[in-house]
């Protein structure tokens, strides 16, 4: 079976074309705290604790060919790691998503990367006022940029090389909860020169006991005696994965949230990532091992991201863009 070539399409097919209507937004859009703009124009206060201690939470939901995909669902999980690690959303969930809309609408993007975040924001100046979540300014920013894959065409239709960490842990979840997207990133950060220094193309890191936690900015998924199986913990609840589960209920197969050691990959039928920036990304190897002797993107792998983008395009989970939005020019 083909790879449906979904970033050839997205570049070529009239149906996911740029429109744009004021030059400034090409390279994309930008919310500040409290207005819109171009987004080489955005920036953010330098003493925000979200730049210097990595203290904020961030999600990211896609366009492509004009719709948003699972737009409430990421709104909730956004929602959830806010209330995580104590930072109010300066915006409720109806006007967050208006902003949303209008950033794309204002970028005239079909196809979209769209990225936002609360971030602890400006500290409090008083004494001993640190210990007080509420005492911080929470500043709220986000862009959207023109959808870039993380592995092109080519790399997922032949799959991606993949190297386990051994030098470096995920952070453990006691320490920082991964299911609150975070800034947290040196882990992987660090697994991902590793990878480089090892002759791969991305990292899988595991927990201090060798079992699998994610992969870098991605879930980890393996096909173990023809069920589909990834982590139940140490990892971020992906709406990617999430998507995975839900296909793989459709076409009848069996799926598992467990604890996977890594050497379980050496003997998997299929590996892949998923994310919302990849889709689902096959693997042909692990530490430079064929996986499964086949030695390229599996063929459940590559059915399952041809269903994924299929039924995106035909409008599954789908909220259109307000592109009537790009017409106001309002200060929220």
């Amino acid at each position: 079976m083909d790879l449906i070539r979904a970033q050839e399409r997205m570049l070529t097919h009239p149906a996911h074309a740029q429109v744009l209507g004021n030059p400034d937004y090409a390279f994309g859009a930008a919310f500040v705290a409290d207005h819109f703009c171009p987004i080489l124009e955005a920036s953010i206060p330098i003493i925000d604790a979200g730049l210097f201690h990595a203290d904020a939470v961030y999600d990211v939901v896609s366009v492509s060919g004009g719709a948003f995909f699972r737009l409430e669902e990421h709104q909730a999980r956004f929602a959830r790691a806010c209330a995580a690690i104590r930072v109010r959303n300066p915006f409720d969930r109806e006007k967050e998503a208006e902003i949303l809309h209008e950033l794309v609408a204002r970028a005239g993007l079909r196809d979209a990367y769209v990225w936002w975040t609360v971030t602890r924001g400006l500290p409090p100046m008083g004494r001993n006022e640190m210990v007080d979540p509420l005492k911080f300014e929470n500043r709220f920013y986000a862009m959207a940029v023109p959808f870039v894959f993380m592995f092109d065409d080519d790399q997922r239709a032949r799959g991606v090389d993949l190297v386990v960490s051994r030098d470096h842990i995920r952070i453990p979840a006691r320490a920082v909860d991964p299911r609150a997207k975070n800034f947290h990133w040196l882990d992987m950060q660090m697994a991902l020169f590793e990878a480089g220094d090892r002759g791969g193309e991305w990292a899988v890191l595991t927990d201090a006991d060798g079992y699998l936690a994610e992969a870098t900015g991605a879930n980890i998924f393996a096909i173990v005696d023809g069920t589909v199986v990834t982590p139940d913990s140490g990892c971020l609840e992906g709406i990617t994965r999430q998507s995975v589960m839900d296909l793989c209920q459709e076409l009848g197969i069996p799926t598992a949230c467990r604890r996977i050691h890594a050497d379980e990959l050496k003997t998997a039928q299929e590996v892949f990532m998923t994310t919302t920036a990849g889709s689902i990304m096959p693997a042909r190897s692990v530490d430079g091992k064929p996986v499964f002797g086949h030695g390229g993107a599996g063929e459940l792998s590559v059915r399952l991201h041809n269903l994924y983008w299929e039924k995106r395009w035909a409008g599954w989970h789908a909220t259109p863009v307000r592109y009537d939005l790009a017409k106001q020019e309002h200060q929220p």
